[in-house]
């Protein structure tokens, strides 16, 4: 197996490509370790997210097409939405398409003058004209860009954006293969900064295992599937998905409700997992390489005339969207729901981002900081319709106030007013007011999301207001999920990749691993992405936690606000003291 990764670099500008060899693989294992290592090479920690020269990095992991669910895709960049060294993940079939194409990784560099799209085969790199489908929505530059590669759909992956990522929305997503997103820190706008409306990797080439590994290879696979598919660690995603989480945490106090005001609502059930199972739900589909289903796809059922005339059309629906333009929204039908996601995802918005930024706008609104001349719309909570002209405003920003709110919730609460309540953790909060360790993880977590460490499992532990349990659990967890994000796996799949079973897999291809060396390995990768985060410009003492969190009750009775203020102090303690370390370690100046 050769040591060193495979990395094709695209520059749109030039139109030229080349292909390198970089680094050793046991250096970076693959993944969030390798993507954070090409911007070590080709990124530009003192310019703009908007350089031409800013890379876009999508990276694969040493396990993809190999074992089951190893069907993730790492986009490192530079976000646009705080300026700093970034990740998003996202399923589809990007992986796997980027995998039998014959390479680790994608480096787009430059800006093209018009719009293009990149085509990726093993043989073939083209940069084509795509100027007729600026300001198209996602779906219909979809059915485009399938027309441009109409060969081997199954082993072909379509990444592209709407009108937000052309507008540079600074929360715009990269949508993937219809119902999969780079969904967080704006990787649209990353790619409308570089007039880049489309990606398509055809994944044309087979993969090779040598003899000598293959019986270890096929019992450590089998191991691995039968907990995927027998134990039933698995069977919540496939049945209701992640939407059974809705009522849960409703009972728990710890769902967010219009603009996190409340944390419950009795009528959660028209929203429900089980509401949209056995009324909305269509079918299951799948990300290439995964055998449970995960995705739930929704139909939609609209009347377009007097007489019962209706059209038909299938939205992918999850528990965070569902909380993004559903609960934070105050929307509490399924229909209704499914409406506002299918407006998201044709203008490329990233769901969370912008149902959180009209919540704030709409109480800003009640509370008369803001006036409808501003926001251009009656924004109700409950009221889908303004709702939907809200989204359309905020793709199109034809306005001051829209423009802000396009940059992020918190930079039109510090232009317009309402800070306190503006629901932001280092971007637009997730779906968990789980208590005060999960806000204090999303806030001064990397990606500034709940998967970092997920904090809000703690909160639901005994004895979860205990500082020194709280800072281990969040960096064990954090060790973790960047080895397992190294590989690339789906987060769903941690029952059945216990570190030893990913040791198990890595030396099952070859890659001769010892626990320790695989820890080792961790570290580094860990210190080296905290590092391009404090290098471009990340201060954990400036994050602030709005005081809306401190109003908040959940079960446990209201938020602790000094046990939130000590973690967050403890917590940046140990995030300044890793980047001084690595520091040191590598000779930088401070």
């Amino acid at each position: 197996m050769n040591n060193n990764f495979k990395v094709i670099v695209v520059d749109i500008g030039t139109g030229k490509s080349s292909l390198e060899y970089f680094d050793s693989r046991r250096e970076w294992l693959g993944g969030s370790g390798l993507a954070a290592g090409l911007f070590s090479h080709f990124g530009l920690p003192d310019e703009d997210a908007f350089h031409p020269d800013q890379p876009l990095i999508l990276a694969i992991g040493p396990l993809t097409g190999y074992f089951p669910l190893m069907s993730k895709t790492v986009l490192g960049f530079m976000s646009p939405y705080n300026n700093q060294y970034s990740e998003s993940h996202a399923g589809g079939r990007s992986a796997l398409s980027l995998k039998f194409a014959g390479y680790d990784a994608l480096v787009i560099r430059g800006r093209a003058k018009k719009p293009v799209c990149i085509g990726l085969g093993s043989r073939e790199v083209r940069i084509q004209d795509v100027h007729f489908l600026q300001g198209m929505d996602i779906f219909k530059t979809g059915k485009k860009l399938r027309n441009l590669k109409p060969a081997n759909p199954g082993h072909r992956s379509i990444l592209r954006i709407g009108p937000a990522g052309e507008n540079l929305v600074r929360f715009a997503c990269i949508n993937v293969d219809t119902y999969r997103h780079f969904g967080r820190m704006g990787g649209g706008a990353a790619m409308g900064a570089k007039n880049l409306k489309g990606i398509i990797l055809s994944g044309d080439s087979h993969l090779d295992l040598d003899a000598d590994i293959r019986k270890e290879y096929t019992q450590v696979y089998n191991d691995i599937y039968s907990t995927i598919v027998q134990s039933g660690a698995m069977r919540k995603y496939h049945d209701l998905g992640t939407p059974e989480n809705i009522i849960p945490l409703n009972e728990l106090q710890a769902l967010p409700w219009r603009n996190l005001q409340s944390t419950y609502d009795p009528d959660v059930e028209g929203i429900s997992g089980e509401k949209f199972g056995k009324d909305l739900l269509l079918r299951q589909v799948a990300c290439a390489g995964c055998p449970v289903g995960c995705i739930h796809i929704g139909l939609l059922r609209e009347r377009f005339a007097e007489e019962h005339e209706y059209i038909y059309r299938q939205v992918s629906y999850d528990y965070e969207p569902i909380f993004g333009v559903g609960t934070m929204l105050g929307v509490k039908t399924g229909p209704g729901v499914l409406t506002l996601l299918e407006d998201v995802e044709k203008t490329g918005l990233d769901a969370i981002s912008a149902g959180v930024a009209l919540a704030w706008a709409t109480e800003a609104l009640q509370k008369k900081i803001i006036t409808r001349d501003l926001t251009l719309a009656d924004l109700q909570f409950g009221d889908v319709q303004s709702y939907r002209e809200g989204l359309a405003h905020l793709t199109q920003q034809p306005n001051e106030f829209y423009r802000t709110l396009a940059l992020g919730t918190m930079k039109a609460a510090e232009k317009f007013g309402g800070e306190d309540f503006a629901c932001v953790l280092g971007q637009e909060m997730a779906g968990y007011a789980t208590g005060e360790n999960y806000f204090v993880s999303q806030a001064l977590g990397f990606r500034h999301s709940h998967l970092d460490t997920g904090a809000y499992g703690l909160d639901q532990e005994k004895d979860s207001r205990n500082l020194d349990k709280s800072i281990k659990y969040m960096q064990d967890q954090e060790d973790y999920r960047i080895l397992m994000c190294s590989m690339v796996g789906c987060l769903f799949a941690r029952k059945a990749y216990p570190k030893n079973n990913i040791l198990r897999a890595l030396n099952s291809l070859g890659y001769e691993y010892n626990e320790s060396e695989l820890d080792e390995c961790v570290e580094k990768i860990k210190y080296h992405r905290w590092a391009l985060k404090f290098k471009t410009g990340f201060r954990p003492e400036d994050i602030k936690i709005p005081s809306r969190y401190q109003e908040v009750t959940t079960w446990k009775g209201r938020i602790d606000a000094d046990y939130m203020h000590n973690l967050k102090q403890e917590y940046q303690k140990v995030l300044q003291d890793m980047a001084r370390k690595h520091r040191e370690k590598s000779g930088e100046a401070p």
